[in-house]
């Protein structure tokens, strides 16, 4: 799969300027739109963006190239060892050496799920998924069972030829240890739920909500 930066209209290296102190990061950009307000996204330039403020920075094009091939070529010899010793570089590698590394992934992973779970709680996950599973369209259902059909084709998954079988102690004792706290106090979806009942239908509300009128404590039993 094509990378989606290599179809982009404009490529082009830049120079972002902090106005106050005189500190500078360089980098590349590929966009559809020259003025998209792009400053950079390294971490130093992240931080000083919060300190200082957009205003006070002056962002530069030094060049532009005809592909996203040639603009990564151009930043290799743009950013220099020679930047990244410069007290007043803001950026943390050479030239063609950026990317996310697997401890970065995690970082931001992390960050991810803290804003999460701030927001939606500890059962962040299965609250999102719902959603998400509700969002789907009938098309989009189909999609996802041939990739997964897809998927399991490609490692010779056969549900027929696993019938019947069982896994073993060890595999079994893995999936329980997986399991361990899982579902107990707050980490129960159901965690400081009640069950209401009008003798009609019964449905689930959080402890401390009023109980509408026509209601009481407990659940119908079919």
């Amino acid at each position: 799969m094509a990378n989606i930066k290599e179809n982009k209209k404009y490529h082009f290296t830049y120079k972002t300027t902090n106005l106050i102190n005189n500190r500078y990061y360089l980098g590349m950009h590929s966009t559809n739109r020259i003025d998209d307000g792009y400053l950079g996204s390294g971490k130093r330039l992240y931080y000083e963006l919060n300190k200082y403020g957009r205003d006070n920075f002056k962002f530069e094009i030094l060049k532009q190239f005809s592909s996203r091939e040639e603009l990564v070529q151009a930043e290799i010899n743009l950013i220099t060892e020679q930047d990244i010793q410069n007290p007043n570089c803001l950026n943390l590698k050479p030239g063609g050496s950026g990317g996310f590394t697997d401890e970065s992934r995690k970082k931001a992973r992390q960050v991810t799920d803290t804003i999460l779970e701030k927001k939606y709680g500890r059962d962040f996950r299965s609250i999102l998924a719902k959603q998400y599973r509700q969002d789907l369209t009938d098309n989009d259902r189909e999609n996802i069972s041939k990739l997964v059909k897809a998927g399991l084709k490609r490692v010779n998954f056969d549900h027929a030829t696993f019938k019947g079988k069982r896994h073993s102690e060890e595999t079994l004792n893995k999936m329980r240890n997986a399991k361990i706290g899982h579902g107990k106090g707050s980490d129960n979806s159901q965690f400081g739920k009640c069950w209401i009942t009008n003798d009609l239908e019964s449905k689930k509300i959080n402890k401390g909500d009023i109980i509408p009128e026509g209601w009481r404590l407990g659940r119908k039993i079919k």
